[in-house]
């Protein structure tokens, strides 16, 4: 049964969008504060060739620059100074968040309130700061050796003064997007980062379709591909934003309570359970690890000795792993499964929330207190986690398959997909309690108004 908030939610009018003017200050900031990301990704690292830059990227399809690419929206091809994008600090959030579950002193810290999460916080930013360095000083050294061992000079003027100059500048243009993120979520609509990510995937939506159509056109792909193509990600689309949605809600039910007319009665709620409570992080993480070889050994380019029995051996390997290949998407499969269970069992604790409902007088009706609940929700948990694993494989292998088999690039796959509806029904979301709020404000205005003409 919907809720007073859903009906009035399901009852907004666009005709009070016009008067709502702190909502329209804060979707265009930010618009302006995505435009400024996408102007960011155009200007190029200092000492490097674009022309060649052009080159490599041609070479090195299919390993996980181009998953780092979509997320990046063509920056880390182009060298931008902002080609490492806001990975570094998602990279870092997850290892802080997962390490504040497992350590005694970060477990503290994260209890603490808003002074420990200001410390989790910085604890993120230096964790982001020492993986760009890592991060850019790798990449300028593949840079230089790849480009050396292809007979392209991507960089002008190779050397530590480069390296460090790159370093410097990668690490600039991370610090400066969370800037941005930031400024995004708190004077803006939705997520800051999240919405970066999303502009990235988004920027290269154009040259997707204008690729295809072109394809179609010269006749190197099917209309009926086309077609068939177009009804997958709408399909996807629409299944994702269900199972994104979609949650177990567990009635939580309290002591009673004297009300304001001496009557006694019991308070319910509900505990909600989302059925993919990993997000997006298992396909994030099992891709990048089974892609790491593959650009491992496209930035060794012509220093891999085939000739020996390790080298021969590796190669065999990496042919298997090649996209549309058995073996790597068995591993695909298997490491999504691994990471939504090791996730959800990282951001969830039954233990820790079942001792919060006993504190708080709340119980499970049928269901005693204390470790049975707890038990209980792990049972709730392992069951709805095993379907959500299962939507989240479908959703990333099934377009994985058809990309290798289509040859279509790997612009649309189950991941950025994800990511883009995610970002986007939150955003939503947000507009909408934003449009509530301003319907309430209004209804207290006529409310004071009526009370003074009497």
């Amino acid at each position: 049964m919907a809720s007073r908030a859903d009906n009035i939610a399901s009852n907004l009018s666009l005709a009070n969008f016009s008067k709502a003017t702190e909502l329209k200050s804060r979707i265009w900031f930010t618009i302006g504060a995505l435009i400024v990301f996408r102007f960011l990704s155009f200007v190029p690292l200092p000492g490097v060739n674009p022309k060649a830059l052009a080159i490599l990227a041609e070479r090195t399809q299919g390993g996980v620059t181009d998953l780092l690419n979509a997320f990046t929206g063509g920056s880390l091809e182009r060298m931008s100074l902002i080609a490492l994008g806001v990975m570094p600090y998602i990279t870092a959030s997850i290892v802080v968040q997962m390490a504040s579950s497992l350590h005694p002193t970060l477990a503290a810290l994260k209890k603490e309130g808003q002074t420990g999460r200001q410390k989790l916080n910085q604890y993120t930013r230096y964790g982001t700061v020492f993986l760009c360095a890592i991060q850019g000083w790798f990449l300028a050294a593949g840079l230089e050796a790849f480009g050396a061992s292809s007979g392209i000079a991507a960089v002008v003027d190779p050397g530590y003064m480069f390296r460090v100059g790159a370093v410097i500048s990668l690490v600039g243009g991370t610090m400066f997007l969370l800037w941005l993120g930031e400024q995004i979520t708190s004077r803006g609509i939705g997520n800051g980062v999240s919405l970066i990510i999303m502009a990235g995937i988004v920027a290269q939506f154009p040259t997707f379709v204008s690729n295809m159509l072109e394809g179609g056109r010269s006749g190197q792909i099917g209309a009926g591909l086309i077609i068939g193509f177009s009804v997958m990600v709408i399909g996807l689309i629409l299944v994702i934003c269900f199972f994104e949605r979609a949650q177990r809600r567990l009635l939580i039910q309290y002591p009673k309570r004297a009300s304001a007319r001496g009557m006694m009665q019991a308070d319910r709620s509900h505990l909600p359970l989302k059925l993919n409570t990993a997000g997006v992080i298992p396909p994030i993480f099992a891709s990048s690890l089974l892609l790491l070889p593959l650009t491992i050994t496209q930035f060794a380019g012509s220093s891999l000795d085939t000739s020996s029995g390790g080298g021969s051996f590796l190669q065999q390997v990496l042919q298997y792993l090649q996209h549309g290949q058995p073996l790597y998407m068995g591993l695909y499969a298997a490491g999504i499964i691994f990471f939504c269970f090791f996730y959800t069992a990282v951001v969830f604790n039954p233990e820790e929330t079942a001792d919060n409902l006993k504190k708080n007088g709340g119980f499970i009706p049928g269901i005693r207190p204390g470790k049975r609940t707890a038990d209980y929700l792990d049972y709730v948990l392992t069951r709805i986690t095993t379907v959500g694993a299962i939507y989240l494989t479908a959703v990333c292998v099934i377009p994985e398959y058809v990309i290798a088999q289509t040859g279509i690039p790997l612009f649309l796959g189950g991941t950025s997909l994800l990511i883009v509806v995610n970002v986007t029904v939150d955003t939503i979301s947000q507009i909408q309690s934003h449009l509530l709020a301003h319907q309430y404000g209004d209804l207290i205005k006529k409310a004071k108004l009526k009370g003074r003409n009497r």
